[in-house]
C-alpha cells in the first residue's frame, strides 16, 4: 500500500447527492453498489463518496455533485461534513482501505485527538494502473 501519511486539516463542508440509509456492516458490501446506481440513474455526477454517519452503521452512498441535479426518489441532497479531520490519501487496492482507516485511528490516537464519529472516503480520481486506485480517507474530529 502506498498512502500519504494522516495529516490534520480543516475542511469545508461539500455537497453531496446521495441516498441515506441505515445497514449492517454484513449488508454492506452488497448493498453499497445498488445505492450507487440509483444516484447514477438520478443524473448525480462526480467522484463516488461513502459517508459513515457512526457504527450502525447509517450510511450515506453517492457523489460529490459537480453541478446541479434533481432529487428524486431516495436520491437527496446532502453533505459532507466541515470541520477539523484527520485525513490520509490511500494509493491501492479497496481490499486494503481497513489499512487507511487504521493509520488514521492510529494517528489520532498518538497525537489525542478525538474522533467525532462520522468519516468518510472519496474515490478518485481514476489512476493508472487500474489496480492502484486512489481514496482518500477522512475522519471528522470533535
Amino acid at each position: 500500500m502506498e498512502s500519504v501519511r494522516p495529516r490534520r486539516l480543516t475542511v469545508t463542508p461539500r455537497a453531496t447527492a446521495v441516498v441515506s440509509t441505515a445497514t449492517t456492516w454484513d449488508e454492506f458490501p452488497r448493498l453499497w453498489r445498488v445505492l450507487l446506481d440509483e444516484v447514477r440513474e438520478q443524473g448525480a455526477s462526480g467522484r463516488n463518496v461513502m459517508l459513515y454517519k457512526d457504527d450502525v452503521p447509517n450510511v450515506e452512498v453517492g457523489v460529490l455533485a459537480r453541478a446541479d441535479f434533481t432529487p428524486g426518489g431516495r436520491v437527496i441532497r446532502s453533505q459532507l461534513p466541515g470541520g477539523d479531520v484527520v485525513s490520509l490519501t490511500h494509493r491501492g487496492p479497496y481490499a486494503a482501505l481497513g489499512d487507511a482507516h487504521e493509520a488514521v485511528i492510529r494517528f489520532c490516537a498518538e497525537h489525542g485527538l478525538a474522533r467525532a464519529g462520522p468519516r468518510w472516503e472519496i474515490y478518485g480520481p481514476w489512476r493508472e494502473p487500474p489496480d492502484q486506485p486512489e481514496t482518500e480517507v477522512v475522519y471528522l474530529l470533535r
